[in-house]
């Protein structure tokens, strides 16, 4: 399937890095968490991408452009230098497109700018581009089939921390809890989309405004209910979280490493084995 990712916001709430960057390439690590959302898709076989671009597109285009695969990846320098021998590759077998959908335009327009792009895609994904999710995305998707609907979409508790207030027109409070508490849930984006969406948005429209509450009339609309790891980028104090739990190796979003780590734990089991097999005929011939 094809993945459409919203990377044209200017990111207000982010002013200390969106001045000279892109919301969506704000640094996780070494990485923009841009890199994240679409190595999260990869893993699971989705690399074909289409990029809404707008505020600062050129700093996304030229990241992509000069991509330099060392700096992400494991290699062997051979020959003085002469010669570079990746270990592994991230954006080898991905297929980005780069669409300009405007300075000042919202998503809902940045949607209808790209649909062209996908062309003869029944259904197919998209995000907003600043949450990552540990989910098993598959399941999303299994589930949207079944429901046989127009649209779908992450349904989470909210990551942030504050409380909610329940109150009378008086001012006296009724009650109030922190609201990952509260049983509120929110829209966490990884939407999954028939291609009729666009039959649904109108001229200057928001995504999940106007259009969601025309598919909501009509059932069109579901929501995938998860209660697991899911956090946004919205402002420079959830940027410093997610960037400390990636410093200190705890990213769960990161599902492709897991990935890694089974391979590797099961490579060590292999040599382990060969190495006792051989240790054994030794033993037994001499």
């Amino acid at each position: 399937m094809k993945v459409v990712l919203f990377c044209g916001g200017l990111g207000t709430r982010l002013r200390e890095f969106s001045t000279n960057i892109p919301k969506p390439m704000v640094h996780i690590g070494y990485r923009p968490i841009l890199w994240h959302v679409m190595k999260y898709y990869a893993h699971y076989g989705h690399k074909d991408f289409i990029l809404c671009l707008g505020y600062k597109a050129d700093v996304i285009k030229n990241y992509f452009l000069h991509y330099d695969e060392c700096v992400s990846n494991d290699f062997t320098l051979q020959e003085g230098g002469k010669k570079i021998k990746l270990v592994n590759s991230d954006i080898e077998d991905w297929n980005i497109t780069f669409v300009d959908t405007g300075l000042t335009s919202n998503i809902g327009q940045r949607f209808k700018a790209i649909e062209e792009y996908l062309e003869g895609e029944e259904v197919f994904l998209a995000n907003y581009s600043d949450g990552l999710t540990d989910l098993h995305l598959p399941d999303l998707i299994e589930d949207f089939y079944r429901h046989n609907k127009l649209a779908s979409f992450l349904c989470v508790k909210p990551s942030q921390s504050y409380h909610l207030v329940s109150m009378q027109e008086n001012g006296l409070v009724n009650d109030i809890q922190d609201v990952k508490q509260s049983g509120i849930r929110i829209n966490g984006g990884f939407f999954v989309f028939h291609k009729d969406i666009f039959k649904y948005i109108g001229s200057g429209e928001e995504l999940v405004l106007e259009p969601f509450q025309r598919l909501i009339k009509i059932k069109q609309l579901v929501a995938y209910k998860y209660n697991g790891f899911w956090a946004c980028m919205d402002t420079f104090k959830e940027q410093q979280q997610l960037d400390d739990m990636y410093c200190q190796g705890n990213a769960p979003w990161a599902v492709w490493k897991l990935l890694e780590r089974k391979a590797k734990s099961l490579e060590y089991s292999r040599i382990h084995q060969l190495n006792h097999d051989s240790i054994t005929v030794s033993l037994a011939n001499s």
